[in-house]
């Protein structure tokens, strides 16, 4: 089941305040080579290279469908190109600016990545970062323990999303035996008010609903996403509710 950008982008406004958060946080060195990692539809990536205006930037993303919306965007200094994070860190390239809003939680085994990923930035060279902290998420632990149960434990033969994204000191320490200084990680809560419990559920269907559905027959999905619906609605009784969205931020610059 392929990413739909029309789904995602009903939430735009929500996704796009941590972005803004995270770009604060980069210093403008002028004329970096930039990458953009789990870059969607090129939208944020576009805006950092309007802000950053002596900079080249480089968004990838996996998707066609997501990767299609960014066709139009593209100009001298703003390319993409369809491949993944774990593509890009084999190859022997060298940024001066890693950025990454809302995609890392898709790769796994953290403690091994983020120092390849510093290792793939050149001197004075910025790691910016930006990641819903799945294990502390709400919806997400409705999702994982629906998955967890029969039926649909033995309909998705055992698999589950087990979170990557690791505590807060984690990160810290991996940043600073790696070389970054600088150091700026944090946790915030991005509310959303959802004046009903289809709100809620549309939020998550647009990103971490996909690899369950996409394991499923449409009977099967039809059943998981009825039942994901109910147990919403029993954690969120009460209407206006607000959902505390947590989110990780963190920011180095490499020695």
């Amino acid at each position: 089941m392929p990413w739909n950008p029309e789904v995602y982008n009903r939430f735009k406004n929500i996704r796009f305040k941590p972005f803004f958060d995270l770009s604060d946080l980069i210093t403008d060195h002028g004329n970096m080579k930039a990458i953009d990692l789990g870059c969607g539809t090129g939208e944020q990536t576009a805006l950092l290279a309007e802000k950053f205006q002596q900079s080249v930037f480089t968004g990838i993303d996996s998707s066609p469908e997501m990767l299609a919306r960014a066709e139009n965007l593209r100009h001298e200094r703003l390319h993409f190109r369809q491949t993944t994070t774990e593509e890009v860190l084999e190859s022997d390239e060298r940024w001066d600016l890693i950025f990454s809003n809302a995609a890392l939680q898709w790769s796994d085994h953290h403690h091994d990545l983020f120092p390849k990923l510093i290792s793939r930035l050149n001197p004075d060279g910025q790691l910016a970062v930006q990641m819903p902290y799945q294990p502390g998420n709400l919806l997400n632990r409705i999702l994982f323990d629906l998955a967890s149960e029969e039926p649909f434990r033995t309909q998705l033969d055992g698999w589950n999303i087990h979170s990557p994204v690791l505590t807060l000191d984690e990160y810290v320490q991996i940043l600073f035996e790696n070389g970054l200084k600088d150091l700026n990680v944090f946790q915030k809560v991005y509310p959303i008010i959802a004046e009903d419990h289809d709100t809620l559920f549309n939020f998550i269907s647009g990103s971490a609903l996909i690899p369950y559905l996409e394991r499923l027959t449409e009977d099967q999905q039809n059943a998981f996403t009825t039942e994901f619906k109910r147990r919403i609605a029993k954690e969120f009784p009460k209407l206006p509710a607000v959902y505390s969205f947590k989110r990780i931020l963190m920011y180095g610059r490499k020695t």
